[in-house]
């Protein structure tokens, strides 16, 4: 199967779910009718007016239909729209794409609010084993999926919360936890996030010893 191709064009595809996980983040799920990889992207868009918005794919690629998180952006011209879409309504979809790609290799996964979409995905298509997953939130409704990924992966899950605690959580950003270990295992790290989180990360990981070619990331806009 190839990464596929950010140029294809769009096709109708047909909603069969919505619903709101927190205040302003939605999973909507649709139909599908290709295969696609863990960790891959869809081009999403209501009509041929307006330009696709990008959205990591966030269910198994055993599943049978796609789904997406998304946070809706008030003054945006997609994600009010994509909110409000119910069950028999129709969306136009790219060919999945991408190469921010999960595989069977113990691995670090680091994330920040809807970025935990790609290693959901993974998860959902069996690449959990010897893995970590690090996954940060302002608030703690904001740790989609936490129930089931805590069950999957039990110590090797940790939440961080910089606005609210628990007595589970890190209370804290992502980088303030990263920052605690001294030494990181030789495995590849995945960070998937807004711009600012993935290069402060990022950076922070290189100066604690891990080499860049070890580090994969995905951009959330």
């Amino acid at each position: 199967m190839s990464t596929g191709n950010s140029t294809s064009p769009l096709r109708q595809q047909i909603i069969t779910g919505n619903r709101e996980l927190s205040p302003g983040a939605h999973l909507i799920s649709f139909s599908r009718d290709s295969d696609f990889l863990p960790g891959q992207a869809i081009k999403i868009a209501l009509d041929n007016t307006h330009p696709p918005r990008i959205y990591s794919i966030c269910s198994g690629n055993r599943e049978p239909g796609v789904s997406v998180l998304f946070n809706v952006k008030k003054d945006g011209l997609l994600s009010p729209r994509l909110a409000s879409l119910t069950p028999g309504d129709k969306i136009l979809v790219s060919e999945p794409y991408g190469s921010f790609l999960g595989n069977d290799m113990p691995a670090w996964w680091i994330a920040a609010g809807t970025g935990i979409a790609p290693f959901y995905s993974m998860y959902r298509s069996g690449l959990i084993k010897g893995k970590t997953l690090i996954h940060g939130a302002r608030y703690l409704n904001q740790l989609y999926f936490k129930d089931e990924l805590k069950k999957a992966l039990a110590g090797q899950y940790i939440r961080c919360c910089s606005r609210e605690s628990s007595g589970e959580t890190f209370r804290g950003r992502v980088t303030s936890y990263l920052s605690q270990i001294e030494k990181f295992p030789d495995v590849d790290f995945y960070i998937c996030g807004k711009a600012i989180m993935v290069v402060e990360v990022r950076d922070l990981l290189i100066a604690k010893g891990v080499l860049f070619e070890k580090i994969n990331a995905e951009i959330y806009f």
